[in-house]
C-alpha cells in the first residue's frame, strides 16, 4: 500500500516576459470576473427566489457566459483557472454555511488577491521546467530550495503581490515530513506579548522584534510622496508601488522569524501549550491595535498548529479565560485585578515575587500537563469576572463541578 504523505506547498520567485505577464494578467481578470459573476448569480438567486445554486450549476453558467458578445473574452484564457474560481466560491459557501467565516464578498481589482489555480490538465512539468497552458515558454524560476526527489506538482497557484512580485506556488507530496523523534523537553507553554514576544515557562524571554516599527519612517515617508501625486497618474501608481514593497519587506521579516521560532519550538518540546486568544476583540483598542497587528500573534498560532500536525507533536489551547496572569503559580492565590500596566506583583499569600508573563506561563504549562495526563477535553476553570454567573455562584459551581469541566 503506498504511503500517504503530507502536502505541501513550495512557493517560489519568477520573473515572466512580457507576453506570459500580458496573458497572466488576462487570467487574473477573468478569474475575479467568474468569481464576481457566479456570486452575483448565487445571491440573487437566493433572494429573489429562494433558490440554491450550486457548483454544477455555475458551471453551466460559465459555458453560456462565454458565448455572450460582453463574456467572449473569457474564452481566451484556460478554462482550468476559471473553473476553479467557482470551485473556491463552493467553498467559501460550505464555509459559511458551517459557520467558519461570513458570506462570501466581491473580488476588487485593486485590494483583492490577483491569482490563478491550474490543476494538473493545464500545466506541463518536464525535467524541473513549468509551462503552463497557452503559453509556449516555460516559466524563469528562481529555485531559491529543491523540491522533494521526485516531485511531481498536483495544482500550481501562480500569484502577482502589490508590489508587482510575481510568485508560483507547487503543491506536492512531501515524504520528508514524518514524525520527529523524541524531543529535549516534555513540555512547554508561550505567554504571546507586545515588549517580548513569547515568554516560555522556562522563563526565557524572546524579544519582539516590532517590524513595522522599524519601517515606520520610511513608510510615512513614502506615504507622503503618495499624498502628493496626481490620482490616477503614473506617478502615484510608482508611488504606490513603493509603499507595497515596504510593506512586503516588513512582512517577509516577521514571517522569517515566526518561522525560525515555531520550527525550534516544535523540534525542542513534545508538547506545546498556548492561551486561545480573541486577537480580534483584541484590536479593537485604538492604542494597541497598530503593535498587536505587528506582533502577529495569529500568523504564530497558525504554523503551530501545522507543525505540531506535521511532526508529531501536541498542541494544547487553554481557554481565552482563564485568569494565568492573575494566579500565583506557586500557591494558587487569585488576585481580583491585575492592570495590563503591572508587569511585576507579590503574592499576598506566599510573597513570592512574579513576572507577570512568565507566572502566566507557568500556570499554562500546568493547565497543559493536567490535559496531557487527564486527556483532550478538559477547560481550566474561568475567571469569574468573565462569566454571567455572579461571583458567589461560580464559586460554588467550582466547588461541586471541581477544578476542570468537561467540554467537547
Amino acid at each position: 500500500m503506498k504511503t500517504k504523505h503530507v502536502r505541501r506547498a513550495f512557493k517560489f520567485r519568477f520573473y515572466p516576459t512580457d507576453a506570459q505577464a500580458a496573458a497572466l494578467s488576462r487570467t487574473f481578470g477573468c478569474v475575479r470576473k467568474v468569481y464576481n459573476l457566479a456570486l452575483q448569480a448565487r445571491t440573487e438567486a437566493w433572494y429573489q427566489r429562494q433558490e440554491r445554486v450550486n457548483y454544477v450549476q455555475t458551471s453551466a453558467l460559465l459555458t453560456e457566459w462565454k458565448k455572450t458578445d460582453d463574456l467572449a473574452y473569457l474564452g481566451a484564457v484556460s478554462s482550468v483557472p476559471l473553473q476553479q474560481a467557482l470551485r473556491h466560491l463552493q467553498a467559501a459557501f460550505v464555509n459559511f454555511w458551517e459557520g467558519r467565516a461570513g458570506y462570501p464578498s466581491f473580488k476588487s481589482k485593486k485590494k483583492s488577491r490577483s491569482s490563478a489555480e491550474y490543476t494538473r490538465s493545464a500545466f506541463r512539468w518536464r525535467d524541473g521546467r513549468l509551462t503552463l497552458a497557452m503559453m509556449d515558454d516555460p516559466l524563469d524560476i528562481v529555485w531559491s530550495r529543491p523540491l522533494p526527489d521526485g516531485a511531481e506538482p498536483s495544482t500550481v497557484t501562480v500569484s502577482r503581490d502589490a508590489a508587482g512580485r510575481w510568485f508560483v506556488s507547487l503543491l506536492v507530496e512531501d515524504p520528508s515530513v514524518q514524525p520527529l523523534g523524541p524531543a529535549a523537553h516534555d513540555a512547554v507553554a508561550l505567554d504571546v506579548g507586545l515588549t517580548s514576544l513569547v515568554t516560555l515557562s522556562t522563563g526565557e524571554k524572546i524579544a519582539n522584534p516590532r517590524h513595522e516599527r522599524r519601517d515606520r519612517g520610511r513608510l510615512a515617508r513614502a506615504q507622503r510622496q503618495l499624498a502628493r501625486k496626481e490620482a490616477g497618474s503614473k506617478n502615484r501608481e510608482k508611488a504606490r508601488r513603493q509603499i507595497a514593497k515596504i510593506h512586503a519587506r516588513i512582512t517577509d521579516r516577521r514571517r522569517d522569524h515566526l518561522h525560525k521560532l515555531t520550527t525550534r519550538l516544535v523540534r525542542e518540546n513534545q508538547t506545546i501549550v498556548i492561551e486561545d486568544l480573541n486577537v480580534r476583540g483584541m484590536l479593537k483598542n485604538r492604542s494597541l491595535a497598530r503593535a498587536i497587528s505587528d506582533a502577529a500573534w495569529t500568523e504564530l498560532r497558525g504554523m503551530l498548529d501545522y507543525k505540531c500536525e506535521w511532526y508529531g507533536r501536541q498542541l494544547v489551547v487553554v481557554d481565552q479565560w482563564y485568569p494565568s496572569s492573575k494566579t500565583c503559580s506557586a500557591c494558587g492565590y487569585h488576585l481580583a485585578k491585575l492592570p495590563l500596566n503591572v508587569r511585576q506583583w507579590t503574592c499576598p499569600a506566599c510573597s513570592t515575587l512574579h513576572d507577570r508573563d512568565e507566572n502566566g506561563a507557568k500556570n499554562l504549562l500546568a493547565v497543559g500537563q493536567a490535559v496531557t495526563a487527564c486527556g483532550a477535553g478538559v477547560r481550566p476553570q474561568r475567571d469569574a469576572s468573565r462569566t454571567r454567573r455572579p461571583a458567589a455562584k461560580q464559586e460554588a459551581k467550582q466547588a461541586t463541578a471541581g477544578h476542570f469541566s468537561p467540554e467537547k
